[in-house]
């Protein structure tokens, strides 16, 4: 076990570490600072006058892409790397307004205390380690043996604990201060209880008017002025990026699965010969993170893997190697080491489904050429240049900032990173690949995140200013309507009005309902209003309704008092975490916080053109 545990030891702190320690020496050792007018006292962010140096955000953003690449078994496209980038500067900025309140609260951490946490309450990762576990759990026996090894002093485990729970120890302490007078009463239980459980259908008649274009053409400046001004924060959005893009599909064929099926069958016939399945793991899987570990998956609970593997996991006879099994990732051939209900321990291979050798051999080369005509021009005609010389598709499309672009149903590797990474208008990106194929974009505008002019909205405001011009015309008729129901019925109110009755329901306070906009007004007027009851006019953003409750049912308070011990963990937990998640956002409200971010990615953008 303890060789095991040294052989997983640099990847679990990788995992768990949290102050972050190298970043120095990666940038010196990347060439970095010798390249750009980046140095060693560059700030990426001042946090109440307190810098976070480029350095030190770069050596965390390396141990967040290694983690991650470690864990998905590939290299990060550009839109991993920013989501790395983007999760080690807010744990940087955290950490900093974490310190400046411990020190403002008084909050301090003893050697005993840490000792103690290391002994008796080991992070996560520890305890889902398999090779702590017994029968499917955590062994403190087994921890403690291990922290007791020469290995935990050698590999350095006893000091990154340390490190660990120094850090650790005093966040809980302040989490405790901020959120441990989080209780939740019987009367708050039972009514969060009701909105989930209690249901209610009702019938009801809407007005959704749409507004004309002579509706639009009579708003006026001042409207859309007033407007703009009083909703300005509903305006701050994220960037958006116009594209053009091409692409060269890596699409295997038939006969490409046929063949990937013939090498699957000879590699299992390999093993049915003697050849230890181990050694043919790592020779001829494409799964490269078991694959390294000869095909060995580990412990697994059901449903972890696609239905045709986890269907075998639990059919196959345990220590035989299954025939060749097909899966959308490609074919696999498994062998089970170890079954029990609900876990297997397990083998397998993985022969993804590619292109053969002679139509790989000419998607590349056209992809060369593309790359050589216009990757990474600085004008806009040589894209349109090269897509025309190649005869290939150019297509438009939209992205934006922080999400990955999409294209034709399929997410476009690196696209939306690059588009916001500092490019001019007309600039074509790098070629980009994933399995499906080669892509190359070309950026035709871009707005930047926050709130924009006036002029950039101005006619999605005028839609919404006539929008609700339109509502307060049709509001007489609504109220028209609710009193002419009130004393018949809504049905033949609604006939003498031309307007059809619809249902809705059963549904609970807290359902979201496509027919009423997602919204709780109209949920929260049939949960109130007595069955058989017409409502005055309710509105939302782009409707009106009139509605009856035709049924409530409300839920049985024995059912509530059975779970409600559970209930409460679960809300009290909820509401603790969500106390602390708003304290910490207050904090980053409060503080002065400057992201140099994008001038020195456009420092380092102008070094390198």
């Amino acid at each position: 076990m303890l060789q095991q545990m040294r052989a997983k030891a640099a990847y679990i702190w990788i995992i768990i570490a949290v102050v972050f320690v190298g970043g120095f020496l990666f940038a010196q050792t990347s060439g970095l600072l010798g390249r750009s007018p980046v140095t060693t006292t560059t700030a990426v962010a001042t946090v109440n006058g307190r810098d976070v140096l480029y350095t030190v955000w770069l050596g965390a953003t390396q141990q967040f892409a290694q983690q991650q690449e470690q864990q998905q078994g590939h290299a990060l496209t550009l839109d991993e790397r920013r989501q790395a980038e983007d999760q080690a500067y807010n744990e940087l900025v955290s950490q900093i307004l974490l310190d400046d309140e411990y020190q403002r609260r008084g909050i301090r951490v003893s050697d005993q205390e840490i000792v103690d946490m290391a002994r008796y309450n080991p992070p996560p990762q520890f305890q889902n380690l398999a090779d702590l576990q017994t029968d499917g759990r955590f062994d403190p026996a087994k921890y403690q043996r291990f922290l007791a090894s020469p290995a935990a002093r050698q590999q350095g485990i006893l000091v990154n604990l340390e490190n660990y729970f120094r850090s650790e120890i005093p966040k809980q302490k302040l989490f405790q201060q901020i959120a441990g007078d989080v209780y939740m009463s019987d009367a708050r239980l039972w009514t969060i209880y009701r909105d989930t459980h209690d249901s209610a259908s009702v019938s009801y008649v809407s007005f959704k008017p749409v507004a004309t274009k002579a509706d639009k053409d009579k708003v006026t400046d001042a409207e859309i002025s007033a407007y703009f001004n009083s909703h300005k924060k509903d305006f701050d959005r994220p960037g958006t990026a116009a594209l053009s893009i091409v692409t060269i599909s890596r699409r295997p064929t038939a006969a490409d699965s046929a063949e990937t099926l013939k090498k699957i069958t000879a590699i299992r016939a390999e093993i049915a010969n003697g050849a230890k399945f181990d050694d043919v793991a790592q020779r001829e899987s494409d799964d490269s993170v078991s694959g390294s570990k000869g095909g060995d998956l580990g412990r697994s609970v059901k449903n972890t893997y696609v239905k045709p593997v986890n269907d075998a996991m639990y059919s196959l006879a345990v220590g035989t190697v299954s025939q060749p099994i097909k899966s959308d990732y490609g074919y696999h051939v498994i062998r089970v080491d170890k079954r029990t209900a609900d876990t297997v321990f397990a083998h397998h291979i993985l022969k993804l489904v590619k292109q053969g050798d002679s139509s790989a051999t000419r998607t590349d080369r056209q992809a060369d050429q593309l790359a050589k005509s216009a990757a990474g021009a600085l004008t806009a005609p040589a894209f349109d240049s090269a897509a025309k010389k190649m005869s290939l598709l150019v297509s438009s499309i939209r992205v934006t900032e922080g999400q990955p672009a999409n294209y034709l149903g399929r997410q476009v590797p690196s696209v939306s990173a690059w588009a916001f990474g500092g490019p001019k208008v007309g600039e074509s990106s790098d070629l980009f690949d994933d399995d499906a194929g080669y892509y190359l974009v070309r950026l035709d505008s871009i707005r930047h995140s926050g709130v924009p002019a006036l002029a950039d909205v101005k006619e999605e405001i005028r839609e919404a200013v006539a929008r609700q011009k339109a509502l307060d015309s049709e509001l007489p008729k609504a109220k028209e309507l609710a009193k002419a129901a009130a004393g018949s019925t809504l049905e033949a109110a609604a006939k003498t009005l031309g307007r059809p009755v619809e249902k809705e329901g059963p549904f609970a306070r807290s359902t979201p309902i496509a027919a009423f906009g997602f919204v709780t007004e109209v949920s929260g007027a049939a949960m109130t209003l007595p069955v058989g009851d017409i409502s005055e006019p309710i509105r939302t953003d782009n409707a009106l309704f009139v509605i009856r409750v035709d049924k409530r049912v409300q839920t049985d308070s024995t059912k509530f008092q059975a779970q409600k011990a559970t209930q409460r963990l679960q809300v009290t937990n909820s509401m603790r975490d969500q106390k602390v998640r708003m304290y910490i956002e207050n904090l980053r409200r409060a503080a002065k916080i400057t992201d140099h971010r994008k001038d020195v990615n456009a420092m380092q953008r102008r070094a390198t053109t």
